[in-house]
């Protein structure tokens, strides 16, 4: 099954990730690794570290899939926003993963597409990845497709929450701390969270998202 309907909507993404590709790397240095890591079809569920709202396009633009975001529901009401990230399949949840949400990316995991989650449910205030929301745990119980965990670093130091403007740090400039780098892993079989408890799942995976964290440190022009 095709991961999104419609050909005018696939133009549409590959015309915003050609133009996001190269305003990531001239803007920030961009740099990634891990692509190959994110099966090229199927239900596939990635979990990221969240630091900006940079974020979900960065991580649309280092892989192969077309992407399903999920974003916080009062977004969709902010002028040119919310707009802008409905024509990116993006789709509304609440903060703390109700049920709603759950059954949201169910549904789209059934229909063979890629979602993209942040399980921290908002973005980092230290830069840190933060506790996981305890509702993922039950979506994480009910996923029967591979989990991908995602690391983004340099993106809170960009553009971060507090700031109102991105700090730059092209490649013809010195390194800076907003250069940023992604880092995908290896797909998780769903089966090692069988049987296990609500807080040992949700740390074992946000342990797997502070690996790929480190690693896209480890990837950062500095």
């Amino acid at each position: 099954m095709s991961d999104r309907p419609g050909l005018i909507g696939r133009r549409w993404y590959d015309f915003a990730n050609l133009v996001a590709f190269p305003f990531y790397f001239f803007g920030f240095s961009y740099r990634y690794s891990g692509r190959a890591n994110v099966p090229r079809r199927g239900p596939v569920l990635l979990v990221s570290n969240h630091q900006s709202m940079l974020d979900p396009v960065l991580i649309g633009a280092c892989t192969n899939r077309y992407l399903t975001f999920l974003a916080r529901s009062t977004l969709f009401s902010v002028p040119v926003i919310g707009p802008l990230i409905h024509s990116l399949n993006a789709i509304p949840i609440d903060r703390n993963m109700g049920k709603d949400g759950i059954q949201s990316v169910l549904e789209r995991l059934s229909l063979g597409q890629a979602v993209l989650m942040f399980p921290e449910g908002e973005r980092t205030h230290t830069g840190e990845v933060q506790p996981l929301k305890p509702g993922v745990s039950l979506l994480i119980k009910r996923v029967m497709c591979p989990i991908v965990p995602v690391g983004i670093a340099g993106c809170f130091a960009a553009w971060n929450r507090f700031m109102k403007w991105p700090r730059w740090s092209p490649p013809i400039l010195a390194p800076g701390p907003s250069t940023i780098g992604v880092a995908i892993g290896k797909p998780i079989d769903p089966r090692r969270y069988q049987g296990v408890d609500r807080a040992a799942m949700l740390d074992d995976l946000r342990m797997e998202i502070a690996q790929q964290k480190e690693t896209a440190e480890r990837l950062r022009r500095k």
